[in-house]
């Protein structure tokens, strides 16, 4: 039986989540005496470069240019018919949310979404995953014998060591898209934030735009990517798609820099998964020092200056 993997392929390179997700169904497979199968849409360059990735065969619609989650719905679920996949990864993301739980419905098979780690195979089939915003973690077991996954960026390795893979079109019909889309606006440059392995994050402590420019610098020397809290981005000192925490975006970096952030409990739900977290605020009581790995209690105005003039040696020295 095969693995069926549903990644978006658009782009001008392949998203790191989406390399994680191939990673994570070529483990699945190993155990299960099976392949990989890539599911993908548009007209994305070099597909057989997935296989570096662990997948054996890609399918591809390229008539479906745009995410529309009834035809990448019957996309998933009839290539995984085909296929006969045990089990079907999706990366826990915009598209996945909407793809992974409706294949999920259309085959009659259990879900986990927000998957942490590789399930535990042995004696039957669980998947880790958090609970209580973060709090705790959770083993769900999946008795279903069509299982699907939606897995969060950072949570295994990336594995880039296997040949091509054989490249075919989706042959099926997809139906017409229900949905017409008149402009698309990009969120800019930079590094995409839920993939991330270094994020750089700042709150009101910052009192202004005007002052956001150390940040931006701190965040350039550690190749790292920029985020906010929510408060900031309701008073538009930083745009919306840099928010984190519980209602904004989760991530699971593998270090998160919180200056002047109080450490609400709605923040740190989105961040509290990272590796590791430093934080800087000039209040010592502040409630993210609790969950902090380490922590410098200072004015941010003299700390970043600091820590910029570090990271450059750093960079001079390698």
């Amino acid at each position: 039986m095969s693995v069926v993997v549903f990644i978006d392929t658009r782009g001008d390179k392949l998203p790191k989540a989406a390399q994680e997700a191939l990673t994570y169904g070529k483990h699945i497979a190993a155990k299960l005496g099976g392949g990989v199968t890539a599911v993908t849409f548009g007209d994305g360059a070099n597909l057989e470069g997935l296989g570096a990735f662990g997948a054996t065969k890609v399918v591809v619609a390229k008539g479906v240019k745009t995410i529309e989650s009834q035809q990448l719905t019957k996309l998933v679920a009839d290539t995984a018919t085909t296929e006969k996949a045990q089990v079907i990864v999706c990366v826990h993301d915009g598209t996945g949310k909407a793809v992974a739980p409706r294949v999920a419905a259309r085959l009659k098979a259990g879900h986990v979404a927000g998957a942490i780690g590789l399930p535990n195979m042995d004696g039957g089939f669980q998947v880790k995953r958090n609970v209580f915003s973060g709090k705790a973690q959770a083993w769900v077991s999946i008795t279903s014998p069509v299982k699907v996954i939606s897995m969060m960026a950072n949570s295994i390795p990336i594995e880039s060591n296997g040949s091509p893979a054989t490249v075919s079109d989706f042959g099926g019909d997809l139906g017409a898209a229900r949905v017409t889309v008149k402009e698309v606006r990009k969120s800019g440059g930079g590094i995409n934030l839920p993939e991330a392995e270094i994020v750089v994050s700042a709150g009101r402590g910052m009192k202004g735009p005007e002052f956001w420019a150390p940040v931006e610098e701190l965040a350039k020397e550690l190749g790292a990517a920029t985020a906010c809290s929510r408060p900031v981005a309701d008073m538009h000192w930083r745009p919306h798609h840099e928010h984190v925490g519980q209602t904004g975006v989760a991530i699971r970096p593998n270090c998160y820099i919180a200056i002047g952030i109080s450490g609400a409990i709605q923040h740190l739900a989105g961040v509290n998964q990272s590796k590791v977290i430093a934080v800087i605020n000039k209040d010592p009581e502040a409630p993210f020092f609790k969950a902090a790995d380490y922590g410098i209690i200072g004015d941010a105005a003299e700390v970043l200056p600091q820590l910029i003039a570090a990271a450059k040696k750093l960079n001079a020295e390698r």
